[in-house]
């Protein structure tokens, strides 16, 4: 892996005490931050707008290191139409995998912050990989830049809308890193993507909610919550043992207090397991009187668990009943599941045909 801090992992100011160190008129800045995060040159720089000679020379010396070198291994697209997934090899080997999804004026980015994951969830495909190691801030932004080039060329006068930290990993076990990459990716010098549009998604691990809630940018936060007592959750998430539910639930109530904003929990629908009435009328019980939406996902098959997503009836029962309870609840849209590119299903290995 190289060491070097990437040009696509500098934010504005970073890049300008970079020049400046470097005894480049820091003024430079803007047309090197443009080159980079909205002409997308890549390894390209001299292809770029703008550059002075002595910028020139600076960017040909080997402390500019452009990119974080990410190469495309594999591309598949859903038959859906709507989604395409790649396989992103980083310069050090690993793999992740990064999808693209929407439709025309809402296309989405969602990104991978982990090689593997940590947190271990039992239905999810990254979290039987293990856990090899974090992101860093360039290569985050380079999964935006890549889909964004794609968009670029494959659908003209089309650009990244909004980003979802839902990929590979859990962004919050990187927290650093994850604010870097997103605060250069909602930059208006850059792709300028709006703070509004931008999605993190935890298991709960609180001690990155109580960090997101004091950040300066109020990005969405989306929990994954999937059980409504400690011995439900522990089974399908691991670090519940750790940060169990009373104290995942204050912490969200206290982001929502602070950010003035609405939390996000995502419902994995598992039939026999968490998709009867009772736990429809025990979820609506632990999110009472908390500004809260519940995304229903029905579950994504994975290689490694056995479980199975309930029937239609059963998902709009549990929808009905928990929106009668006064909780505003969306039946998540299935895209990609063919290629293995739904929620819970990256895992970074080729599909093959």
């Amino acid at each position: 892996m190289n060491t070097q801090q990437t040009l696509e992992g500098l934010s504005y100011s970073a890049l300008e005490s970079v020049l400046e160190t470097a005894g480049v008129n820091p003024v430079h800045a803007k047309p090197v931050f443009s080159a980079v995060q909205r002409q997308l040159v890549g390894d390209d720089l001299d292809t770029a707008e703008g550059l002075l000679p002595p910028v020139q020379r600076w960017l040909s010396s080997e402390r500019a290191v452009p990119t974080a070198g990410i190469q495309l291994v594999d591309e598949t697209p859903s038959a859906d139409g709507f989604t395409r997934k790649y396989l992103l090899r980083m310069e050090d080997g690993a793999e992740v995998e990064s999808v693209q999804m929407g439709f025309p004026g809402r296309f989405t980015a969602c990104l991978s912050s982990q090689v593997g994951c940590a947190m271990g969830c039992v239905f999810c495909a990254t979290g039987q990989m293990g856990f090899s190691r974090n992101l860093t801030a360039g290569e985050m932004v380079a999964q935006a830049h890549h889909v964004e080039r794609e968009l670029r060329r494959t659908n003209p006068g089309e650009r990244l809308r909004n980003i979802v930290m839902m990929g590979m990993g859990e962004p919050l076990h990187n927290f650093e890193p994850t604010m870097e990459a997103l605060g250069i990716l909602t930059d208006n010098r850059g792709l300028n993507i709006g703070p509004a549009r931008v999605a993190i998604s935890t298991v709960g691990y609180i001690p990155g909610i109580q960090q997101l809630a004091r950040h300066p940018k109020r990005y969405s936060l989306a929990v994954s919550l999937h059980g409504a007592s400690d011995e439900e959750r522990g089974k399908l998430i691991p670090i519940n043992k750790r940060w169990p539910l009373s104290e995942l639930i204050e912490a969200c109530r206290e982001y929502s207090a602070i950010k003035r904003a609405r939390v996000f929990f995502a419902w994995t629908l598992i039939r026999g397991v968490n998709d009867s009435d009772d736990h429809a009328r025990r979820l609506a019980e632990l999110l009472k009187g908390m500004d809260a939406h519940v995304n229903l996902i029905p579950l994504n098959a994975t290689e490694g668990f056995d479980g199975q997503a309930p029937d239609e009836s059963r998902v709009r029962a549990f929808q009905q009943m928990i929106q009668d309870a006064g909780l505003p609840s969306t039946v998540r849209q299935r895209r990609g599941i063919d290629v293995n590119a739904g929620c819970g299903q990256l895992k970074a290995k080729r599909v093959r045909g």
